[in-house]
Formats: structure tokens, C-alpha cells, sequence
């Protein structure tokens, strides 16, 4: 597998900035309320996806897809946000883990935390629960755009997290992302070299427009 040069590029920069310059940009993306179980640990590639949806009496289950994700990719589930039910466990993990996945992003819980934490894979999730989804969710697709915190996410798209959270950068748009995102580094790390230089902090952000690197142009 080729090296992605737009996501390894994107491992360098921060949620938060990235958040910043979406706003610049005035596109969504950031995620709410979707944290890492380990926030030592981030994740940044690809989005591979997958939709769940309660059963009913045709039955289901929730699912078997997990040999269908690339090295790399991030495993994004949409579980609508439920906390009675996980879709993600100990047998998952390991073999993310073992396969070179690059971490999972779910809106919902996960149960097992133990074995991501010991094996340093990455799980973000509104929280845990160890009551299982079988007989309650099934897998309704994979491979399709889906909603994430009320974020589209397509297959394709990057996600990346860290100890702040996710962000989504649609594919087509990353690029662009990256090189705002670059800027308000670059300037934020311009304020902390001029501060510990001995400046005061306000005329520090003064002169780099601290107060307007996420605002998007023509704005008053």
C-alpha cells in the first residue's frame, strides 16, 4: 500500500487547528461529544464506513466486515449515538490491531476497553457500556456516506483524532484544509516564541491576528 501523502501530512496537525481552519474555510467537520478512550493516542487516514439500525423480525446481525478494512483506514460506525448497546469489542479490536487498522470512531459506546488501552489501538466513542448490540442493532451498510455527530462522513474522507476529539475532512477538500490549517500553526507557534522571548502576550497576538485566524474572509 502506497504512501497517502495528504494524510501523513495531516498527522501533524492538531484537532484543534484543524477545527480552526474549517471555520475559515466554513465548512463542518468537527465532530461533538466523540472522545478517545486513551488520549495519548491519536488517529489520522482514511474513513471506511458503516451504518447500524435496530433489528426488527427479519432478523440481522451486526455485521462481519471488519476483513474488508484496508491497513490504515479508520473504521467510522454510525450506532445513532446509543448508549444501551455497543458495537465494538475485544475480538474487533484485536484484529484491527493486528491487521494495521488505524483506529475506530463510533456514535455510540464500546464495551472490552481493556484490550485497546493494553494494545495502544485508538477508540473514540461517547462512552462505554458492556451490554452487546447482537439481537438489538444489525449492520445496514458499509461503504456509504454516513452521518457521524451530524457530520457527513463518506468513505474516503479523513478522520482524525486526538486528545480533543474528531475531526472530518471531506476528500476533495483536504488539501485545502491542510494548508489553512499549516498557516494558523505557523502563527500560533510565532506567538509562542515571541511570548517566551519576552513579549506580552496581547501585542504577540496582535501582530499575527490571533483574534481572526479562524474567521473567514469578509467577515466584519
Amino acid at each position: 500500500m502506497g504512501t497517502d501523502d495528504i494524510v501523513e501530512r495531516l498527522r501533524e496537525i492538531g484537532t484543534s487547528t484543524l477545527s480552526d481552519a474549517l471555520d475559515r474555510i466554513g465548512l463542518p467537520g468537527a465532530v461533538p461529544g466523540i472522545v478517545p478512550f486513551d488520549t495519548r493516542l491519536r488517529l489520522c487516514g482514511r474513513a471506511f464506513t458503516g451504518q447500524y439500525e435496530p433489528v426488527d423480525d427479519s432478523g440481522g446481525t451486526v455485521g462481519d466486515y471488519i476483513d474488508d478494512v484496508a491497513p490504515g483506514e479508520i473504521v467510522v460506525l454510525n450506532n445513532e449515538g446509543r448508549l444501551d448497546c455497543t458495537v465494538w469489542g475485544d475480538i474487533l479490536t484485536y484484529v484491527s490491531a493486528a491487521r494495521g487498522i488505524g483506529g475506530t470512531v463510533i456514535d455510540g459506546v464500546c464495551r472490552d476497553v481493556r484490550p485497546s488501552l493494553e494494545l495502544d489501538y485508538p477508540v473514540f466513542a461517547r462512552g462505554r457500556s458492556m451490554q452487546t448490540g447482537k439481537d438489538r442493532v444489525r449492520l445496514a451498510h458499509t461503504g456509504r456516506p454516513v452521518l457521524l455527530g451530524g457530520v457527513t462522513v463518506a468513505p474516503g474522507d479523513i478522520v482524525v483524532g486526538d486528545a480533543d476529539g474528531v475531526v472530518v475532512l471531506a476528500s476533495d477538500e483536504a488539501e485545502r484544509i491542510f494548508a489553512v490549517a499549516a498557516e494558523i500553526d505557523e502563527a500560533e507557534a510565532r506567538i509562542r516564541q515571541s511570548v517566551t522571548a519576552g513579549s506580552r502576550l496581547d501585542a504577540a497576538r496582535a501582530a499575527m491576528g490571533y483574534h481572526r485566524l479562524q474567521t473567514p474572509a469578509g467577515r466584519p
